[in-house]
């Protein structure tokens, strides 16, 4: 069973985090509030989200101060941030904002439907690439347990196979979701960093198997 993905959502409104919340609640995940964006970055400590979503204005840090802060942390920088504004002063407000290290810029009152359909790309892209890192810590168990238990060893070979074709076809089908419509360049950029390291993966998987040179 592929686990909850979490979601921050960050306004300093509850009204809105309300709104959010009943836009989002179909997509089945865990959504996580922050009133603040101090309150953002203290709950970005011991969690790993998926995406954020974060209000420009809001009183004392910004939402433009709050992504450079989660951009600067190491642990925190790629995770996808959409910045949500009531106001929209033109291209250079715009532009300040994926400046910022936003993957997207969305003015309110916002689709639902939009908003909803550009999360679920990033949840997706989430959840692939947890599996990703499972299908990694099965092929690290393989190759420590290979020689000592070699039939142990041939079992986890066909399981590792088998699941790394179940990821493949999902990220196949992803980046077809991709392609037919999300306009993301961060996803986009994703969707192909996770095809390099399946493909890493599979040649590593062919190298154990008997008889490979």
């Amino acid at each position: 069973m592929v686990q909850k993905a979490k979601i921050l959502l960050v306004d300093d409104r509850p009204e809105n985090l309300l709104a959010l919340e009943a836009i989002l609640s179909a997509l089945d995940q865990t959504l996580v509030r922050a009133s603040s964006g101090e309150e953002a970055l203290k709950a970005l400590l011991t969690d790993d989200f998926a995406v954020i979503l974060l209000d420009v204005q809001m009183p004392g840090m910004d939402g433009f101060e709050t992504a450079a802060h989660i951009k600067r942390r190491e642990r925190t920088r790629d995770i996808p941030i959409i910045f949500l504004t009531a106001i929209n002063h033109g291209p250079h407000h715009t532009f300040r904002g994926y400046a910022a290290g936003a993957v997207d810029y969305i003015s309110k009152p916002f689709d639902p439907w939009v908003l909803r359909a550009k999360v679920s790309v990033f949840v997706d892209l989430y959840q692939k690439n947890t599996q990703l890192k499972e299908q990694a810590a099965l092929l690290r168990l393989q190759l420590e347990t290979d020689e000592e238990q070699p039939a142990i060893g041939g079992a986890l070979l066909g399981e590792l196979s088998a699941r790394l074709a179940a990821v493949e076809e999902q990220a196949e089908a992803l980046t077809k979701q991709l392609d037919a419509g999300a306009d993301s360049a961060g996803a986009a950029a994703s969707a192909a960093h996770l095809e390099r390291k399946l493909v890493g993966l599979r040649r590593a998987l062919d190298a154990l198997r008997p008889g490979a040179n």
